[in-house]
């Protein structure tokens, strides 16, 4: 997926990635959509996600909650409330920790009312991108609250990658399903 550069790519690249992570979550049956994902795969990767996220709420949630402080962050700061795009204490280095944080605090919600949220937070992501110019979601330190960097990047981080993420994680989900289903049906 190519880095979007411009609002309509951006918008263009955030309704791909989320149209491509519904229909794989479509295609799931629904005991894969409630079940937890298979131990092995949790020694995939040295990301902390590989053993956080147990479950196809647990990915969700996560898309949720990144959405979520994006747009606190662009709120607070467009009323000119300065805020960092992190709750404190939290840093970039210690996003390992907030995202433990955040699978603690969803942990216990229901993959129904997640996917209820993720709905609603992803549609006014998309409209928040709406609301800005190209120039605006664009230009490197446009507003003196996106520090070095520009306003769109947070907008891909928190949409179109993070959903390249989750349809990453839940393929590598579904591939460790099938291929242990098999090894349990053979002889």
């Amino acid at each position: 997926m190519p880095r979007p550069k411009t609002k309509t790519e951006l918008l263009d690249a955030a309704e791909a990635q989320y149209a491509k992570l519904d229909s794989l979550i479509e295609g799931m049956s629904s005991d894969d959509q409630h079940t937890n994902f298979d131990p092995s795969i949790t020694q995939i990767g040295k990301e902390a996600h590989w053993a956080r996220d147990k479950n196809l709420r647990d990915v969700l949630a996560h898309l949720h909650e990144w959405q979520r402080m994006l747009l606190g962050f662009v709120d607070a700061n467009r009323q000119g409330q300065p805020r960092p795009f992190l709750p404190f204490p939290h840093t970039w280095r210690t996003t390992p920790a907030l995202n433990q944080d955040i699978w603690e605090h969803y942990h216990d919600v229901s993959l129904d009312e997640i996917q209820a949220v993720l709905m609603a937070t992803r549609t006014q992501t998309v409209e928040l991108i709406g609301s800005f110019s190209d120039e605006e979601l664009f230009t490197k330190m446009y507003f003196p609250w996106t520090g070095t960097t520009s306003l769109g990047s947070y907008f891909v981080s928190a949409a179109p990658s993070h959903y390249d993420w989750a349809i990453r994680r839940l393929r590598t989900h579904y591939k460790a399903t099938k291929t242990n289903l098999c090894l349990r049906i053979a002889p």
